[in-house]
C-alpha cells in the first residue's frame, strides 16, 4: 500500500501480511501506537526528540530538583485540598488535639488541625508539602545564580531567564500565601505585617487594605481569597511559565561547559533515551525520598503550638520562611521615620522598605539586559562562561547575595540578640552599616579575586603547572620545575572571549562638525571600561607569547652549561 504524501505509513499499513492480503495481527499496544501516529505523528515526534542530547554535569541537577519539588508540591497540594476548609467562620474545636479542645477558632485552623491529627497521613503530607516548597525556592535560587554566574542568560536565552526568575518570585509569594492559610497565630502575624506594609502606601493604602481584606483587618474573606490565589491563580501562571521555560529549553538546547570538542554549534552529552530518562527518573524518586525523610524527622510550622489567630495577640519569635526573611529584614533595619505632608502621615519606616523590596529582586532579574546594553554583544552564546572570566558580573552577583544574607540575618535580629546575648540595638545598627558596606566590600574583593584567578590561569598556560620540585642549575640557580599542561587543559583556560571596551563617540564627526556626546553614551563607555578595561580583566596569553616563552625555555639549558 502506498502511503499518502506527508504522512508516515503505520506498521499496520506497511508491515508483513498474511496470504490473501489480510494484514498480520498486531498487539494492542502497537495498534494504539499506530492509531496515535496516524493522527499526531507520534513516531516522527519521538524520533526527533528521544535522541536529544543533554549535558552530563552535576550542576544541571539543581534545575531538576526545582522541577521535581514543584511536582511534589502539586501532588501533595491536591491531597491537602480535599480536607482543607478555606473559611473564617468561627467554630469550637472538638478534635483529637486536647490542649485546644473547647477553643473558638476559624474553620480553616480547625481543618488544619484535623488534617494534622485525624486524617491518615495528613500530617506527613503537610510536612512534605511545606518542605517541598522550601526546597523549591532554595533550588530555584541556586539554579538562578548558577545560570547568572555562567552567563547562560545571554542571547538567545533572555526569555528563559525571565521565565525562570518569574517562577522563583511567584514561588516565594505563593509560599507566603500558603504559609498564611492555616490562620494560626504565627501566620496571622504575617498577615498583619502585610497589612501594615500596604497601609504605608501614600493616599491609597487604606483603600487597598479595605479591598484586600474586604473591610477592617482581618475581615472574614481573606482566607478564601488567599486559597483561590494559592491553589489556582499563581500555580496556573507558574505552570504556564514552566511550560514556556521547558519549550525554550528544548528549542535552544542546553548550554554546556567549555572544553575540547565543545562549541556553540554542538552539544556533548548522553541522549534523552534511554540514558538520561533512566537517570532523571531515578533522581526524581531520590528527591521525593529525601523530602519525605526530612518531613518525617524534622517538623516545620507546627501550627498547633501557636493556637488560633487573634488580632490582639502576637506570637513570640515570629519569623517568616527563610525566602521571605529579607523582606522582614528591610522593615527591621529601617528607622521608624514619619513625616506629615499635606495633612497626610507618611510612614517612611515601612514605605521605603516596601519600595526597596521589589528593587532587590529587579536588580538581579533585569541585569542581563543591562549587561547586553553595556557590552553591545548581540551574538548567540551556547557555552557557559567561567565566572572568573566575567569579573564584574561575578562581583555583582556576589554583592547581591551578600546583601540578601545581611537582610536575612536582620529579619531574625531578635533571635540573633538572644542566642548570642548581645544588644538588639547593636544588632540592628550593625545590619544598617552592613547594608551599605557588605555589598561594596564583597564586590571589590570578588572582582579582585576573579582577576587574580585569571592571572593564575595565564601563568599556568605560559609556564605550566607548579610541581613543587626544586632543581639546582649548573651555575647555582634554584628553579622550580613546571609540568606542561595538556592541550585540552590549555584550551579550557583560553577558550573565552576577550572583549574590548566600547569607546565613546568622537566629539567631532568625519566632516569636522562638532557633535554632542550624550550622557547615556558616556555612561555606557565608562561601564564598558569597568567591564573590559585594564582593571576589569586580565589579557589572555597570545600565541606569540606562548611560543616566545617556550622558545626561551628550550634555550635556557644550553646557556647553563
Amino acid at each position: 500500500m502506498t502511503a499518502e504524501p506527508g504522512r508516515r505509513p503505520t506498521a499496520r499499513e506497511n508491515g508483513p501480511s498474511r496470504p490473501g492480503g489480510r494484514p498480520e495481527r498486531v498487539g494492542k499496544g502497537e495498534a494504539l501506537a499506530d492509531w496515535f501516529d496516524g493522527r499526531v505523528g507520534l513516531f516522527k515526534m519521538a524520533k526527533a526528540n528521544l535522541r536529544k542530547v543533554f549535558p552530563d554535569h552535576w550542576s544541571y541537577l539543581i534545575g531538576e530538583i526545582a522541577l521535581y519539588t514543584f511536582i511534589i508540591i502539586i501532588l501533595t497540594g491536591v491531597y491537602l485540598t480535599m480536607f482543607f476548609t478555606p473559611s473564617m467562620n468561627e467554630v469550637v474545636y472538638r478534635g483529637t488535639y486536647r490542649p485546644l479542645n473547647g477553643i473558638r477558632m476559624s474553620e480553616a485552623y480547625a481543618s488544619t488541625l484535623n488534617i494534622s491529627f485525624d486524617v491518615r497521613g495528613g500530617l506527613l503530607m503537610r510536612q512534605i508539602h511545606h518542605w517541598a516548597a522550601i526546597l523549591f525556592v532554595a533550588s530555584m535560587l541556586v539554579h538562578m545564580m548558577r545560570t547568572f554566574f555562567n552567563g547562560v542568560f545571554r542571547k538567545p536565552r533572555e526569555l528563559n531567564w525571565l521565565s525562570g526568575a518569574g517562577l522563583l518570585i511567584l514561588g516565594m509569594f505563593d509560599g507566603f500565601l500558603g504559609y498564611s492559610l492555616p490562620d494560626d497565630l504565627l501566620s496571622g502575624t504575617g498577615m498583619r505585617f502585610l497589612e501594615g506594609a500596604v497601609l504605608s502606601v501614600p493616599i491609597i493604602g487604606t483603600y487597598l487594605v479595605f479591598f484586600i481584606f474586604g473591610g477592617q483587618f482581618p475581615g472574614n474573606i481573606i482566607i478564601p481569597r488567599l486559597f483561590t490565589v494559592h491553589v489556582l491563580l499563581i500555580p496556573g501562571i507558574m505552570l504556564g511559565l514552566l511550560a514556556l521555560h521547558m519549550i525554550l529549553l528544548v528549542y535552544h538546547k542546553h548550554t554546556h561547559n567549555i572544553g575540547p570538542g565543545r562549541r556553540d554549534t554542538n552539544i556533548v552529552g548522553p541522549p534523552l533515551w534511554p540514558i538520561y530518562v533512566a537517570k532523571s527518573g531515578g533522581f526524581f524518586f531520590l528527591v521525593f525520598g529525601v523530602t519525605a525523610i526530612m518531613s518525617a524527622i524534622a517538623s516545620v510550622n507546627p501550627v498547633w503550638l501557636y493556637g488560633p489567630y487573634r488580632p490582639d495577640q502576637v506570637s513570640t519569635d515570629a519569623q517568616p520562611d527563610w525566602y521571605m526573611g529579607f523582606s522582614e529584614g528591610l522593615i527591621r533595619i529601617m528607622p521608624g521615620w514619619e513625616i506629615n505632608l499635606w495633612g497626610h502621615t507618611l510612614v517612611l519606616g515601612v514605605f521605603i522598605p516596601l519600595v526597596i523590596f521589589p528593587m532587590v529582586l529587579l536588580a538581579i532579574w533585569l541585569y542581563p539586559f543591562i549587561e547586553a546594553w553595556v557590552t553591545g554583544d548581540r551574538r548567540e552564546h551556547h557555552l557557559n562562561e567561567r565566572p572568573r572570566n566575567a569579573p564584574t558580573r561575578t562581583a555583582f552577583g556576589a554583592a547581591w547575595i551578600g546583601l540578601y544574607i545581611v537582610l536575612l540575618a536582620e529579619g531574625g535580629n531578635d533571635l540573633v540578640a538572644t542566642h548570642f546575648d548581645v544588644s538588639l540595638n547593636a544588632v540592628t545598627w550593625a545590619a544598617r552599616i552592613a547594608f551599605f558596606v557588605v555589598p561594596t566590600v564583597v564586590f571589590i574583593v570578588t572582582k579582585r579575586w576573579c582577576i587574580g584567578l585569571q592571572r593564575r590561569d595565564r601563568q599556568k598556560v605560559l609556564h605550566g603547572r607548579e610541581t613543587g620540585i626544586i632543581k639546582r642549575l649548573s651555575h647555582g640557580e634554584y628553579v622550580e620545575i613546571h609540568e606542561p599542561l595538556t592541550q585540552a587543559e590549555r584550551y579550557t583556560l583560553v577558550a573565552h572571549d576577550q572583549m574590548v571596551p566600547i569607546e565613546p563617540p568622537a566629539e567631532v564627526d568625519a566632516a569636522g562638525i562638532p557633535r554632542k556626546v550624550t550622557r547615556r553614551e558616556k555612561l555606557r563607555a565608562r561601564l564598558s571600561r569597568s567591564y573590559f578595561g585594564a582593571r576589569g580583566q586580565m589579557p589572555k596569553p597570545t600565541v606569540e607569547e606562548y611560543r616566545e616563552h617556550h622558545h626561551e625555555e628550550h634555550e635556557e639549558p644550553e646557556r647553563t652549561h
